[in-house]
């Protein structure tokens, strides 16, 4: 299976990857102006049907090289290495909430306000919100925060679709909705000031290509701490209240993207109450058939 990535290379800067076989080609490399940056590339491929996407992808790499092995990437950014960039480049990532029952009942619990939740959950509408611009976001292995000012901060794994332009379904990634449960339990209007901060949002490590992720996805998350688990779960996107093509079709309503955007599809996966991000805690969340993003905290 053929994955997309970014990845950054010393002197020459950011370049669009394939990843093949635990190796990454340089598709940037061929001079083929899709494949000049991952904006050129989500534009391009919104305009293609799926096999054309993956058959121009697959000549392609047929005629490179791997520049890099793919374990030869996993380590934090270095501007004196090669490393992994978040894979996206001017796209803003919006979120969608209370998609799974278990979110529901998780921010009824930490706002005390019965009801508020239950019915965003049970409503034809979503709740749909930005969660970040591109300068707010990291990639693999980079620094995720816990604000200052909160006391209750978690991560949220999720299914982060990448939609082109056009709205269209281009691919998946795993995405970590950092939050401060406290900051919106003590009121839900401080949604904004509890989920959208600097380094509060990681994507990554791959995009996956939407024909490859049919049917849902099973999604794993660990928190390391000393190098000692202290919180692992599981759930499945089978578990999510509404289909991602309802939360596309509201997030597009009276809008417009013109570079793309991601949209995270809400979070199955709840800490304890008793839990809250530290640094120098380690968050693994991992997507079947998309791979594992592991983000330390600072």
């Amino acid at each position: 299976m053929l994955q997309i990535c970014r990845f950054f290379q010393p002197t020459i800067g950011s370049r669009l990857g394939a990843l093949l076989d635990a190796q990454v080609y340089d598709l940037t490399a061929t001079g083929r102006p899709a494949f000049a940056s991952f904006n050129a590339w989500l534009s391009w491929a919104g305009q293609q049907g799926a096999a054309q996407v993956a058959a121009t992808l697959a000549d392609a790499t047929a005629n490179l090289t791997p520049v890099y092995a793919w374990a030869d990437l996993q380590h934090q950014p270095d501007p004196t290495r090669p490393h992994l960039l978040p894979p996206l480049d001017a796209q803003e990532v919006w979120a969608a909430g209370v998609t799974y029952l278990r979110s529901r009942e998780a921010r009824e619990e930490e706002s005390n306000k019965i009801g508020v939740y239950d019915r965003v959950y049970e409503a034809e509408r979503p709740e749909i919100f930005l969660k970040a611009t591109p300068h707010r976001v990291v990639g693999p292995h980079d620094f995720i925060r816990v604000r200052a000012d909160a006391h209750w901060t978690v991560p949220e794994p999720e299914l982060t679709v990448l939609l082109s332009p056009n709205l269209q379904i281009v691919g998946y990634t795993a995405g970590n909705d950092v939050s401060s449960r406290d900051i919106e339990g003590e009121n839900p209007l401080y949604l904004p000031q509890a989920k959208i901060y600097s380094r509060s949002c990681a994507l990554g490590p791959v995009v996956t290509l939407a024909a490859d992720l049919s049917g849902p996805a099973e999604i794993e998350l660990a928190v390391q701490r000393a190098g000692e688990t202290i919180f692992a779960g599981q759930t499945s996107t089978a578990q999510m209240k509404r289909p991602i093509s309802d939360l596309v079709a509201y997030l597009g309503r009276e809008n417009e993207f013109p570079h793309g955007v991601f949209l995270m599809t809400g979070t199955g996966l709840v800490p304890p109450d008793d839990y809250t991000l530290q640094a120098g805690d380690v968050v693994e969340i991992t997507i079947e058939r998309i791979g594992q993003l592991v983000n330390p905290v600072q």
